[in-house]
């Protein structure tokens, strides 16, 4: 049996978990740095309560897992392993996505996009000890090349790959994103057992559900999802995804986001005057004056 505790961060409208078996050994799944892009500052806040939390419940931290790169908060994967220990882990295919941003974020010349920044490169069906129990690794991606989700017991965590079912799937035009890949990756999903418990990345409410949730089931999600039920074709939803996407704004913490979790959790270097710095890739254009 596993415990499964969320923690919500309303800034960014993410959840992150601590996921602990019988013995007391646990995880941490896409925690939280916080993060205030006008004054560019980063906080503890939300990865405090997760520390406080573990410690009250005298749990060992053995694993502090990413689903993603996500572009929309930081990661506190390297202040969690600071305070805690565990190991940070994350799909191999992120070595696709360094290879992608570095370019965009012209990263400095020791800049590797091998994975390195990570302890642990995970594979499609690999399996993780926790304590008494395992965590299976499965290969979800779509709405980024390393997308994961991770089944532990009856339970799966699925990153952005799905919201909750009135609220549909994950966008597929970051560089990388593919939504045929997003629909394949979410038939793997929904090919688990029926009463699998499915905890989301993310939950924003809609209009006529003001109160925030994370968990719902595989049954759910196949009778229900407004994007991807079991009766919408992978061709449909591959029209729908990419009129949506196109629609989309950015995410607000785009830019520091992925420059920073890309490194595992850990800024850039400082540059030659000691200084940390976050890069915005301006997208110019020209005005023609009369």
């Amino acid at each position: 049996m596993i415990q499964v505790t969320p923690f919500f961060d309303p800034a960014t409208y993410s959840y992150s978990y601590v996921v602990a078996d019988s013995t007391g050994h646990a995880a941490v799944i896409d925690s939280v740095l916080d993060f205030d892009p006008v004054a560019v500052r980063a906080t503890t806040d939300s990865a405090d309560r997760l520390i406080q939390f573990i410690t009250d419940q005298q749990l060992i931290l053995d694993w502090i897992l990413e689903t993603h790169v996500h572009a929309d908060h930081l990661s506190a994967a390297q202040y969690l392993k600071s305070q805690l220990g565990g190991r940070v882990a994350i799909g191999v295919q992120v070595i696709a996505v360094q290879g992608i941003f570095k370019d965009v974020f012209n990263a400095e010349a020791g800049f590797c996009s091998n994975g390195g920044q990570f302890d642990l490169l995970l594979q499609d069906g690999q399996q993780l000890p926790l304590g008494d129990t395992e965590i299976e690794v499965l290969h979800t991606p779509g709405h980024t090349p390393a997308c994961v989700t991770y089944r532990i017991d009856d339970a799966a965590f699925v990153g952005d790959t799905l919201f909750m079912p009135d609220y549909g799937s994950a966008r597929t035009d970051f560089p990388g994103g593919d939504a045929s890949q997003l629909f394949q990756s979410i038939q793997k999903i929904l090919a688990l057992p029926a009463t699998t418990t499915l905890y989301m990345c993310h939950d924003y409410g809609t209009d006529t559900r003001t109160e925030f949730a994370c968990e719902t089931t595989v049954a759910e999600q196949a009778e229900h999802n407004i994007h991807a039920h079991a009766n919408v074709s992978e061709a449909e939803f591959v029209d729908f995804r990419k009129t949506r996407d196109a629609q989309l704004a950015a995410p607000r913490l785009l830019y520091p986001a992925v420059q920073f979790n890309m490194r595992a959790g850990h800024f850039p270097p400082p540059e030659d005057n000691g200084k940390v710095y976050l890069k915005l890739p301006v997208k110019t254009f020209s005005v023609q004056v009369p």
